[in-house]
């Protein structure tokens, strides 16, 4: 499915059904950035960026939340 056809799939919804596919694909979309992000770290990408992270924190250049 194109995606030109699912916008006008999304478009035929009803409220009801719109407010539910809403909620699915919040869900979806934070599973899926979840699933990303757990890749990125096994595979090393984020190394470079922790590294620069802690750094900036043991330099005290941090603050508490």
């Amino acid at each position: 499915m194109d995606v030109r056809r699912l916008e006008q799939e999304v478009q035929q919804l009803s409220r009801g059904e719109l407010a539910a596919f809403r909620e699915w694909f919040v869900r979806y979309d934070s599973e899926e950035w979840d699933r990303q992000i757990e890749g990125d770290a096994r595979s090393g990408r984020l190394d470079a960026l922790a590294s620069e992270a802690l750094a900036s924190h043991e330099a005290g250049k941090t603050r508490e939340l």
